[in-house]
């Protein structure tokens, strides 16, 4: 049994803005061409023409990921401001409404528009997704099973979507309430073996409810073309230290659970239903509500379980990885709020004039890149 590479991917999801409104602009196709000269196969479209999706190559370190975003993000950039465009990382955007928007006019968003309805409408959502390379099968769905459990106190630190249509909704990351409406979404059941996974996806596809793995939406899934975990739970990070910062944490509790299994150990694997419970926790109240520990069966402050799991979890691993500089940039996250928090801060300090929390967004989205 060979340990893991864990190396890394990461795509984000980005907004296509108009500076002189501030709404949303449907672009992607005037753009994608160009884009691909620069980027190559690293830009693509996504379901909204007013979102633009980058990918990094597959990265040793976190390191390697920043240096990958922050090329990405620099191109995506310059690339819109040749057409009089900025970009913005959110969750969802401030007041730009989803009735207004375009669908890409290609093969596979048309599908989901005609599969999906009006809820492929409304998907007018932005996402970090990392990718942890596992190639044993087995101990990726074992995997999949234990990291279910930290997906929560990581969608906490990640939490960008506080506004819908113009309205703070009072929600950390309405983005999941969106994405929720979805099938095949939100936390995934334990499965016992690879096998059984499998069997679940072949099933779907042979009864033609999905063409393939690809439309099995969980908030933790392994990835149908690679051989990776991927975490899709994750608000679009504002700024690109904090999509490092996530994704070195998601390295980092492959690591540990390697570990474990290597010396023949093994971590609790929860009920679904208690771990949605604590994503429903994050998603409401961000970095300032309760979740459940629950070894303990107590609440304790997201804080303070975000502080246990890089100090005592994840302790020995983050040396072994070299990744301290990167998962630390957590406790920034604990001082002064998530980008949701920022957004919100912006809103108040603004007297409620919501286009000066896109203009916050903009201005975040380049720091550390331009």
């Amino acid at each position: 049994m060979n340990a893991p590479s864990l190396t890394i991917g990461i795509e984000e999801e980005y907004q296509i803005i108009d500076p002189a409104t501030g709404e949303l602009k449907s672009y992607i196709t005037q753009i994608l061409e160009e884009g691909k000269v620069q980027l190559h196969e690293q830009i693509k479209a996504e379901l909204h023409q007013s979102m633009v999706e980058v990918g990094t190559e597959i990265c040793k370190t976190p390191a390697e990921a920043r240096a990958e975003l922050v090329k990405l993000r620099k191109g995506i950039t310059e690339l819109a401001g040749r057409h009089g465009l900025v970009i913005a990382a959110a969750g969802t955007h401030p007041f730009s409404s989803w009735e207004t928007q375009e669908i890409t006019p290609f093969e596979r968003y048309l599908g989901v528009k005609n599969d999906m309805a009006d809820l492929a409408q409304q998907l007018l959502i932005f996402g970090t997704h990392v990718h942890i390379w596992i190639e044993d099968k087995e101990f990726m769905i074992d995997a999949m099973n234990v990291a279910r459990y930290f997906a929560p106190h990581v969608r906490a630190l990640s939490s960008s979507s506080p506004f819908w249509i113009g309205r703070n909704t009072g929600l950390k990351s309405y983005r999941s309430i969106i994405f929720r409406h979805f099938p095949r979404s939100g936390i995934p059941r334990r499965f016992g073996s690879w096998a059984e996974y499998g069997g679940m996806v072949d099933t779907m596809v042979a009864t033609k409810c999905i063409p393939d793995g690809s439309k099995i939406w969980y908030d933790v899934r392994p990835n149908h073309r690679y051989p990776t975990l991927e975490f899709r739970i994750c608000d679009v990070c504002t700024r690109v230290d904090e999509a490092v910062c996530i994704a070195a944490i998601f390295q980092a509790i492959i690591a540990k659970l390697w570990k474990l299994r290597r010396d023949n150990l093994t971590f609790r694997v929860y009920p679904t239903e208690l771990i949605e419970e604590n994503k429903w926790r994050a998603v409401r109240y961000g970095l300032d509500g309760k979740m459940i520990d629950l070894g303990k069966h107590t609440e304790v402050p997201v804080r303070d379980l975000i502080h246990e799991l890089i100090d005592w979890f994840l302790r020995d691993v983050i040396d072994e990885l070299g990744t301290r500089k990167e998962i630390e940039y957590a406790y920034k996250l604990l001082e002064t709020g998530s980008s949701a928090d920022r957004q919100l801060r912006a809103y108040r300090e603004s007297g409620g004039n919501i286009r000066a929390v896109v203009d916050r967004l903009v201005a975040e989205t380049r720091d550390g890149v331009m």
